[in-house]
């Protein structure tokens, strides 16, 4: 079994929440085995598929209210609906429509517990997130990331949490504790963090067999394409294959005349909403200055384009150089699949994550706003890391006033001033932080 955040999120969310929950998400990400095996803890759960079972999206059609529904459904399943103790799992919602108003019915009826799964693929799903409000929250899931991928083959919680301690105290990691968690952190930039490329790694060890299964997903990505855009399959597609040699690119911006000489941002947009909306991609924005709200300064046309799996990003690269990212060969350019994780990371922790280009000051590799302080991150693959002109030109402007910044790197934790220096792995611990208040009253007694 692999053990994912979202299993603890599901379980508080249960036992302080009356409403349904739709868990959203790219293929092949994990959310149907998470949701089943959530519902073994219902003593009874139902499951109805509207891609595999087309005929369940007549159960909605026409019905009454929840009564209707119920009924219906009673009809075309073989388990008990135990009130109080079942649960009803909806996948693939984004092929009928008519849930959202189901949704509201059955919830407002109380018997049963509801949950619903979809992929991101198209825009069926967005017209889905934003109706039943106060009826259904929605969670957005990812790729395994680093700490649910380390856990997974073997650390235990006692070595994560030490790792956590030395990141908020500053201090260095045991040196052979370091080495093994490098180790692991250039073995997840291969295998990646989609559950079934995991599954193959922890069963087999066998790399060859999980760059199998990262080809297969790969394949369906590319037939889901195909399926839900055909007016812009062969933009969307040729966008894809380009991720991993336009970040191999000197600057890793995404160049729109490497697709055509004439190309402009306007005829391809709609291509990369798509790769964004489908979760296959993950566009990070250029700012036009590193200041809170990071998003007014948000250029919409200037962006890099990075893979929603480190895994699927290496195997999109040559043959072989699987083993050769593993040992660390120096020959390879890191900076790419260094700076993809470090972007799948902050994406799966919530942030909004952006990098910043000026011909005066340089480049900054991402700068994102965290416990409401800008926070610049450069990512160092090699051993010069201490040399980052753009990020001391903006650490030393008055004008921004920039507390810290954080350069990731492959040596231990060190910090100098400004500078955080820490090994890349620990980027599993920059997360957001609720601070809002959670009550807050006016004191109107001076206009009685």
């Amino acid at each position: 079994m692999l053990k994912r955040k979202i299993d603890t999120y599901l379980t508080n969310y249960y036992a302080t929440n009356r409403n349904a929950l739709l868990i959203t998400g790219a293929r092949q990400i994990g959310k149907t085995y998470s949701i089943r095996e959530f519902g073994r803890t219902f003593k009874s759960f139902i499951e109805i598929n509207f891609l595999e079972n087309p005929d369940a999206v007549a159960l909605f059609k026409g019905a009454k209210n929840s009564s209707d529904i119920l009924l219906r459904l009673s009809a075309i399943t073989t388990k008990p609906l135990i009130k109080g103790e079942t649960l009803i799992f909806f996948d693939e919602v984004q092929k009928c429509p008519d849930i959202v108003t189901a949704i509201k019915f059955l919830v407002d009826e109380g018997s049963y517990r509801y949950i619903l799964s979809g992929s991101l693929l198209g825009v069926e799903l967005n017209d889905l997130r934003s109706e039943p409000v106060g009826y259904m929250g929605v969670k957005d899931m990812y790729p395994m990331d680093f700490e649910e991928f380390i856990s997974c083959v073997g650390i235990n919680q006692q070595v994560i949490d030490s790792l956590r301690t030395a990141w908020q105290n500053r201090t260095p990691v045991d040196e052979f504790v370091h080495s093994k968690i490098m180790e692991l952190f250039r073995l997840y930039l291969v295998v990646g963090g989609m559950p079934a490329a995991v599954s193959k790694y922890i069963e087999t060890n066998n790399l060859q067999e999980v760059m199998a299964v990262q080809k297969d997903i790969i394949k369906l990505y590319k037939r889901d394409i195909a399926q839900y855009d055909s007016n812009n399959k062969l933009s969307i597609e040729e966008i894809f294959d380009l991720i991993p040699p336009e970040l191999n690119a000197k600057n890793k911006r995404f160049i729109l005349k490497r697709l055509n000489e004439n190309a402009k941002f306007e005829r391809y947009q709609n291509s990369f909403l798509w790769l964004k909306n489908a979760g296959v991609a993950l566009p990070v924005y250029n700012i036009e200055e590193p200041k809170l709200p990071l998003l007014l300064s948000r250029s919409r046309n200037l962006f890099k384009l990075f893979q929603s799996d480190i895994g699927l990003l290496a195997a999109q690269y040559a043959e072989g150089i699987q083993l050769r990212i593993i040992s660390g060969d120096k020959s390879i350019n890191f900076g790419s699949v260094f700076e993809n994780a470090v972007a799948q990371e902050l994406v799966a922790h919530g942030i909004d994550v952006y990098y910043y280009n000026n011909k005066k000051r340089g480049e900054l590799d991402f700068v994102i706003e965290l416990a409401g302080k800008v926070l610049p991150i450069e990512v160092k693959s090699g051993k010069d890391y201490e040399v980052h002109r753009a990020l001391t030109n903006i650490m030393d402007c008055s004008e921004y006033e920039i507390p810290e910044s954080i350069i990731f790197n492959n040596d231990n934790i060190n910090v100098r001033g400004k500078y955080i220096y820490a090994p890349i792995y620990m980027v599993m611990f920059i997360e957001k932080k609720n601070d809002a208040p959670t009550f807050y009253k006016v004191d109107l007694s001076g206009l009685n």
